[in-house]
């Protein structure tokens, strides 16, 4: 959930430095009728992916992990993955939140996109909630 974009509203951490790139490349897509970003569990595959980092406690990551519906047979995947800071150099280990490549119907990808989901592609997403 990157600062001022959709469903920013739910992150209530701070953050952390500015931009950080993933030390490993993953496939991203906007997917579906409502251009979900999902970011591919497949390291190795695609680019490196451009984020931001928030410190939350607990009980804010509990109510991110409700957004991504991590307990739905078709929600995302919290898992931990390697990032580098950009201004810094440091490396954090970080909570992302992905799908796995099997949940990837092709006919359903609207995008492909280079590493990073912009503010473009945000003014494409429809909530499942509106």
């Amino acid at each position: 959930m990157k600062e001022s974009f959709p469903n920013f509203k739910t992150n209530k951490g701070i953050r952390y430095r500015q931009n950080f790139d993933t030390k490993e490349s993953y496939p991203l897509y906007l997917v579906g009728e409502r251009f979900s970003p999902w970011l591919i569990l497949n390291p190795g595959k695609g680019q490196p992916v451009r984020g931001q980092v928030f410190e939350v406690t607990n009980d804010e990551l509990e109510l991110i992990d409700v957004l991504e519906r991590i307990n739905e047979p078709d929600g995302y995947r919290k898992i931990t993955i390697w990032v580098t800071c950009l201004e810094s150099g440091e490396e954090l280990s970080v909570f992302a939140y992905g799908k796995l490549p099997e949940m990837v119907v092709s006919r359903e990808v609207k995008a492909e996109l280079a590493g990073e989901y912009c503010i473009e592609h945000a003014e494409l997403y429809r909530s499942r909630y509106s």
